[in-house]
C-alpha cells in the first residue's frame, strides 16, 4: 500500500463564481513546492480545476480531496447536487447543461468530465438524480497517462 505523504479536502460552494478555482490552484502551488514533475502538475490541475467548475456550476456544495502518496496523486469530488441523469451522455465532448449566463462566463462547453477521464490514469464517476456526483481521479506519478 502506498505511503501518504499529503492530503487536503477543500469545500466548494455552489454558484460561487468569486472563489471558483482556488482550490486547484492551491494545490498546484503545493506540487510545484514538492517538485513534482510539470506533466503530472498540469495534468492534476486541470482534473481539479474541472471538477471545481462542476460543483461551481451546478451543485449546491461539493468537497475536493487531495491525496498524494508516494505513488500517485488521488482527486475525489463529491458534491450534493441535481446528479446526472445519462452519464454517457455527459462524458460526451461537448455535451452540456450550462446556461446561457455560465457560457457567457466562459464556462459549460461539455468539455469538464471528459477532460477530467482524458488526465487520469484511473478515472470513475458515479452520480444519483437528487443526490450528488463523486468523481475519482488517479494520476500515477511517473507522468505516463
Amino acid at each position: 500500500m502506498p505511503d501518504e505523504l499529503l492530503s487536503r479536502s477543500f469545500t466548494i460552494h455552489g454558484r460561487d463564481f468569486e472563489r471558483a478555482g482556488e482550490a486547484s490552484t492551491e494545490i498546484k502551488s503545493l506540487l510545484k513546492e514538492l517538485e513534482i514533475d510539470p506533466a503530472v502538475i498540469r495534468r492534476t490541475v486541470v482534473i481539479a480545476f474541472e471538477a471545481e467548475m462542476n460543483v461551481v456550476m451546478y451543485a449546491d456544495e461539493g468537497t475536493v480531496t487531495f491525496v498524494l502518496t508516494d505513488e500517485d496523486i488521488g482527486v475525489e469530488i463529491a458534491d450534493r447536487g441535481p446528479g446526472i441523469p445519462d452519464l454517457d451522455l455527459a462524458l460526451q465532448e461537448g455535451w452540456s447543461t450550462a446556461t446561457d449566463e455560465m457560457r457567457e462566463m466562459g464556462f459549460g462547453f461539455g468539455m469538464g468530465l471528459p477532460n477530467i477521464r482524458r488526465n487520469s490514469d484511473e478515472f470513475s464517476v458515479k452520480s444519483r438524480v437528487g443526490e450528488g456526483t463523486v468523481v475519482s481521479s488517479r494520476i500515477s506519478l511517473d507522468g505516463a497517462p
